[in-house]
């Protein structure tokens, strides 16, 4: 069906396409506007199924309604959660979303930054490379509306919305203990995140607490661009006969993936030779056999409080609202560790 402008029911009534936009955003008895001549412009907007331009809307109220949301990955399964959550809450207040991928690159989620405040959008809600503190503190400069979540930056203040990534890593390297795994290999990325580097500071504390010895040679820190390669040798290190691991820690849910493809080509039994536990998730975690032991992050929960606190930073409703937020993780024990 053909879209109907304002400008096409103002010629067909023989109106004013002023009448009709006051009519339509319900106007029309202030502005003494006929009752009769309201009839014909609601009936044949709904006949039409006239639709209104939000953002010209917006403009002439001097908003956009629109936020952005920057992410290092749409084909992140962790992102595209957050950005499906975020498009549902914006809109159940009234807001659209603008969706960009930084692929990792600061120079990218500067230039993404920059061309969201040239697109009018009225707030932005970022998961930063952790590379730009110098965007982010222009930002608060210019006291433009922002939020980070997943990662932040340690050293600026700025509204963020993050998980407790070093309790929820300690508790899953604890549950090994518990079961009487002593020998517990951690695979993860080189720390240049605030998010990484807590997970392994959480392993680590958590050795140190049951009186483990802690061995460097049990870590793997593998590149971000070259992960899947890396892991190859991690693993077949950490396997490696008679030193052999009996359990492995994997810091995100990809490496959790394409960590155990690297168990399974070496015929490396889970979890009687070795158990597993993830760091996040992926939805077949729990489809696998043995389904996957994960650390599941509340990611509903970070989109819904991020664009809260953005939208009510942007409408200027700033008292009792906590701009800093540090959500708890939930640990999903399955049959990946089994017993010991």
């Amino acid at each position: 069906m053909k879209k109907v402008f304002l400008k096409d029911i103002a010629k067909k009534l023989n109106v004013s396409k002023t009448a009709v936009s006051l009519v339509l955003n319900n106007k029309g008895d202030e502005n003494k506007i006929s009752q009769e001549t309201q009839k014909k412009i609601i009936d044949y907007a709904k006949k039409h199924n006239y639709v209104p331009n939000q953002l010209a809307r917006g403009l002439s109220r001097g908003k956009s309604e629109t936020i952005g949301l920057i992410i290092p990955n749409i084909s992140d399964s962790f992102y595209s959660k957050i950005a499906g959550y975020v498009e549902l809450k914006a809109k159940s207040l009234g807001y659209t979303v603008l969706f960009s991928s930084s692929s990792e690159d600061p120079k990218k989620e500067s230039e993404l930054i920059r061309s969201m405040l040239n697109r009018q959008v009225e707030g932005l809600i970022i998961a930063s490379t952790q590379q730009n503190l110098k965007e982010i503190e222009s930002l608060k400069e210019d006291k433009f509306p922002f939020v980070l979540i997943d990662r932040h930056y340690p050293e600026s203040e700025t509204n963020y919305v993050i998980v407790d990534n070093y309790n929820g890593s300690k508790t899953v390297t604890e549950h090994l203990l518990k079961l009487g795994r002593r020998k517990i290999g951690f695979i993860t990325l080189k720390p240049g995140l605030e998010a990484i580097r807590q997970r392994m500071l959480g392993y680590e504390n958590a050795l140190k607490d049951f009186d483990i010895e802690f061995k460097k040679e049990l870590i793997k820190e593998l590149s971000p661009e070259n992960y899947e390669d890396e892991i190859k040798l991690a693993v077949s290190e950490l396997i490696k006969f008679p030193n052999s691991v009996d359990s492995i820690v994997f810091s995100t849910h990809y490496l959790t993936s394409v960590g155990l493809r690297e168990l399974k080509r070496f015929n490396v039994k889970v979890p009687q030779e070795v158990a597993i536990v993830s760091f996040d998730e992926l939805s077949a975690f729990d489809l696998v056999d043995p389904p996957i032991t994960s650390v599941i992050q509340p990611v509903k929960d970070i989109s819904n409080i991020a664009v809260e606190i953005l939208i009510n930073e942007i409408e200027g409703m700033k008292e009792n609202i906590d701009n800093t937020r540090i959500l708890d993780s939930k640990l999903e024990i399955r049959k990946s560790c089994g017993t010991f």
